[in-house]
């Protein structure tokens, strides 16, 4: 089953790699990414530093997407036709995510969007390249990290807020405002640890799940900075947290194969 990791493995790089191209055409496209925004202080954004113009960054991010269908064709024709539509529905969200006419993150559902793309789509389609199936097993596995990704976009649009609401962009921080939206950030990364509590309980994960207590130390300088000022790289450091907290558990979930408690 390696050739198929792999080939999963370039396949959900290449997707992750399509999204984020795409959405930095629309974003720039509606200008909400401009030489003063956040997203442009902290990395190099392809268009607004010259790399790219806007046509060249689009036919990117079309090669992008056409090479992750063909990816997931070929994949759903040798092994899975649940990879076929789980790799249209994840490819439509992610399009929609900046373009019109839905614009999923101007009407606050960036975070369900990509909770659903980073977490039940993509590991149940992972899953099912590997076992010809889709499980419920995996179904509650893709929860947590499902919500690592919907807490990076939330500590975004934490810092965003003031930039995001004189272009009308009404996100989820938003709405709800600063002090609710630290409240829901703090939510999330309980509900990561709890989701994963729960599975042990039921279970689905053994002792080894008690590795993601290793991440609290980082969970809690997290929730420190934040609560005194929303920094400059807010999704940075959330995605420095989610990797660690990730990298546990898939050691917890690979230990649990190897060793048994």
């Amino acid at each position: 089953m390696w050739p198929w990791f792999a080939v999963t493995a370039i396949g959900i790089v290449l997707f992750h790699a399509a999204a984020n191209v795409i959405n930095d055409y629309y974003d720039t496209l509606y200008k909400i990414d401009q030489p003063d925004s956040p997203t442009a202080k902290y990395r190099p954004h392809p268009i607004l530093s010259g790399m790219l113009t806007p046509s060249q960054l689009l036919r990117q991010a079309i090669v992008l997407f056409a090479v992750t269908f063909a990816i997931g064709v070929v994949t759903a024709f040798l092994r899975s036709y649940h990879v076929l539509w789980i790799g249209i529905v994840g490819m439509l969200t992610s399009y929609y995510y900046t373009a019109g006419p839905a614009k999923l993150k101007h009407r606050a559902l960036g975070e369900f969007a990509v909770f659903m793309m980073w977490g039940p789509l993509m590991v149940e389609g992972a899953y099912a390249v590997q076992r010809q199936t889709l499980s419920l097993k995996a179904l509650y596995i893709s929860i947590p990290f499902g919500i690592l990704v919907a807490l990076v976009l939330l500590a975004n649009n934490m810092r965003d807020i003031d930039h995001d609401s004189r272009h009308n962009v009404k996100t989820l921080g938003i709405i709800l405002g600063i002090r609710k939206s630290y409240l829901l950030f703090a939510g999330l990364i309980v509900a990561a640890y709890a989701s994963v509590l729960g599975m042990m309980m039921a279970g689905i994960l053994s002792l080894w799940g008690f590795l993601i207590l290793l991440s609290l130390p980082n969970a809690w300088s997290l929730l420190r900075t934040f609560k005194q000022n929303i920094p400059d790289m807010a999704d940075a450091l959330t995605a420095k947290f989610d990797t660690v907290f990730g990298i546990l558990l898939l050691t917890a979930i690979i230990m649990q194969a190897v060793v048994r408690l």
